[in-house]
């Protein structure tokens, strides 16, 4: 009897520090759009750290499992995984240079792709979502393309900012619904 209110209290104390980490990450967001230079050094630091330790795994896994074929190219692999990440960490702004014209070729194909599929889907509604995304994505890539290099100081940086502060902002109004129904189920 006395274990569904410590239940209700974990579940509400859980909510909380949701919509802490929410507000905290739409904060975040923020301060990355205002100051998109430093988040995008940030960023490209991180992927230039994630490419080196997925360098790493790649070695390390080659090596295990050198049994069944691959070990030079498994070992290649990682050398280039781990070569990009320490030219990324070495040159933080060529990095972001690099990273940029990254971003707009994925835009780019992401476009492509979902372009496509809202044709495929036409007959399904809700496909025109497909095809608004698809048109928007394309734009915004073909705007970085046309101001690149001159925009990667504050292109990354900005989009991340975006991203941060629209994940905060729907996380919170998950976390404000959830916490609306927690006290009806105690």
């Amino acid at each position: 009897m006395s274990s569904a209110p410590a239940v209700t209290i974990g579940k509400k104390e859980s909510l909380s520090w949701s919509i802490v980490l929410s507000i905290l990450l739409m904060v975040a967001g923020f301060l990355a759009i205002t100051l998109p230079q430093v988040a995008g050094i940030a960023v490209n630091l991180m992927v230039g750290w994630l490419l080196i330790f997925s360098g790493a795994v790649h070695i390390v896994y080659s090596w295990q499992t050198r049994s069944s074929g691959g070990l030079v190219w498994g070992i290649l692999l990682g050398l280039v995984y781990a070569l990009i990440g320490g030219y990324l960490l070495a040159n933080p702004v060529l990095g972001l240079v690099s990273l940029t014209l990254g971003l707009t070729f994925y835009l780019f194909a992401e476009a492509v792709l979902e372009l496509v599929m809202s044709y495929l889907l036409r007959p399904l509604p809700g496909s025109g979502w497909l095809l608004l995304d698809g048109i928007v994505t394309l734009i915004l890539a073909v705007m970085i393309w046309r101001t690149w290099p001159s925009n990667t100081d504050w292109v990354l940086g900005t989009l991340v900012g975006i991203s941060m502060v629209f994940s905060g902002i729907s996380r919170l109004m998950l976390s404000l619904a959830a916490r609306r129904v927690v006290p009806q189920s105690a």
